[in-house]
């Protein structure tokens, strides 16, 4: 293995360990878009198409025919979201006894349960013998991270969100002839998700057959939201699993081309641990009737069943000159693969955790151009509207409570050497107001909108050699 090739793996290597650290979706769902920084600076626009770096491997693999040097890249992309709770009606469960059913939750609206992450990936593509092409890609096509207060309004159905993914790409590319060249790649992807909330036991006493043994311990519906009944939850489960991209791409004339390009759904079964911290005063209610509030919410191994969805683009790419390219994309996600969220515990008393998705399908647009403004350096900008997959303020969550976005992107690549390159990019996404009328496991009600937004700043550097 020659020295360059060594460098190339270390760097790979430490980009496998450093992507398991949190990062923030920037795009509808849980998505995570932002895949290379060239694109960046075009909203993505023409992604399947544009073909003029080693991040083809993940937009079309077929476009690697168009590489004509071995190329190799390393970037990231730092996300800072911010993502603001206000409060207007949140309640407790009406069903309880008056004067205590219904009343306001107590707490603070959250602060701020954005923060900043990181998505760092790396690329290398090189021509083979007989019109083949090899690539392979190191990222990060899933994401979400929401942390609240402990004490928010919230916090009995969310505290803290994490959601990260590793994804592994091997490609292969082939010229079939001069116009067109087809592309397909194996995705090895793991996935590693933490999900913790609060737990009110005097809800959970009161909404069981045990309330009456509950009620001779001292605890009921006086004790509601109160810190000596509330406990804690935190599931957290991760797995491997395979899946594929293929992807074609086609040249109407030596300006212009087309490409289209799919990335399969993924099935994981991801296995590990629910833990639950009960507060004293509930630990041996039902003593005598039936089974215990800690014998029900023992600690127990967990399993959750979850598709990544499948997406399709179409993208176009037309150089008008040797100064301007304009580009577009259509990307589809097929949100509606993750009905609920279902966490299965091996505890016979304990039954599944469910919370209810419904998410629809959803659409991307996107537009840009280039401008070379000279030799060294080429001017990018991008537009792009993102749907979101959530149709209704009942089916939002304070995990992801997400909401159509509007991008804006700017970017510049300049060529330090004709073998080396700096590209950098700027998104902001505006994103609309984001009303949420959610109602909790135990009745509780998360009333109210959030106020957020997302920038994206990457940097990245190229080599041809």
């Amino acid at each position: 293995m020659t020295d360059c090739n060594k460098l190339i793996w270390k760097i790979c290597l430490s980009t496998l360990l450093f992507n398991l650290y949190s990062v923030s979706a920037d795009a509808s769902g849980f998505a995570l878009t932002a895949q290379g920084v060239k694109g960046l600076g075009n909203a993505y626009a023409g992604a399947a198409a544009s073909a003029d770096d080693a991040s083809t491997v993940f937009y079309n693999p077929a476009g690697m025919t168009h590489l004509k040097d071995r190329e190799f890249i390393a970037g990231a992309q730092i996300i800072q979201s911010s993502i603001r709770f206000n409060d207007s009606a949140s309640k407790i469960s009406s069903a309880f006894p008056a004067p205590f059913g219904g009343v306001p939750l107590t707490g603070s609206d959250g602060d701020d349960g954005g923060g900043i992450g990181i998505i760092p990936n790396l690329y290398y593509t090189q021509e083979l013998s007989g019109g083949y092409w090899f690539g392979l890609g190191i990222n990060s096509p899933f994401g979400e991270a929401t942390k609240y207060d402990d004490n928010w309004k919230g916090r009995y159905q969310a505290i803290e969100s994490k959601i990260t993914s590793l994804n592994i790409n091997p490609s292969i590319a082939y010229r079939v002839n001069d116009a067109f060249s087809v592309g397909g790649g194996a995705n090895l992807q793991y996935l590693d998700a933490k999900l913790t909330q609060a737990v009110d036991f005097s809800a959970v006493c009161l909404a069981t057959p045990l309330a009456a043994s509950c009620t001779g311990q001292g605890v009921g519906v006086t004790t509601l939201q109160s810190p000596a009944t509330t406990g804690f939850s935190e599931n957290t489960a991760d797995d491997w699993a395979w899946g594929y991209n293929v992807g074609f791409l086609y040249e109407l004339t030596s300006q212009t081309r087309v490409g289209m390009a799919y990335r399969s759904k993924i099935d994981h079964k991801a296995k590990g641990q629910g833990d639950f911290t009960i507060p004293t005063a509930v630990l041996n209610a039902g003593a005598g009737i039936g089974p215990t509030i800690s014998s029900i919410f023992a600690d127990a191994a967990i399993q959750s069943y979850i598709t990544l969805p499948e997406t399709l683009s179409l993208s176009g790419y037309h150089q008008i000159n040797n100064k301007w390219a304009v580009m577009g994309d259509v990307t589809r996600t097929n949100w509606s693969r993750i009905p609920e969220v279902r966490i299965s515990f091996d505890n016979p008393l304990k039954s599944d955790s469910v919370e209810r998705l419904n998410w629809k399908n959803s659409t991307r647009y996107s537009a840009g151009a280039n401008y070379a403004y000279n030799d060294r350096w080429t001017l990018r900008g991008g537009v792009a509207y993102d749907q979101t997959p959530i149709y209704s303020t009942t089916d939002r969550t304070a995990r992801l409570p997400d909401n159509d976005r509007r991008w804006l992107a700017f970017g510049a690549t300049y060529m330090h050497t004709p073998g080396m390159s700096v590209d950098v990019g700027y998104v902001h996404e505006f994103i609309s107001n984001t009303p949420i009328d959610r109602t909790g496991v135990l009745g509780d009600k998360l009333v109210g909108s959030y106020q957020n937004q997302i920038n994206i700043l990457g940097v990245q550097a190229g080599w041809k050699f």
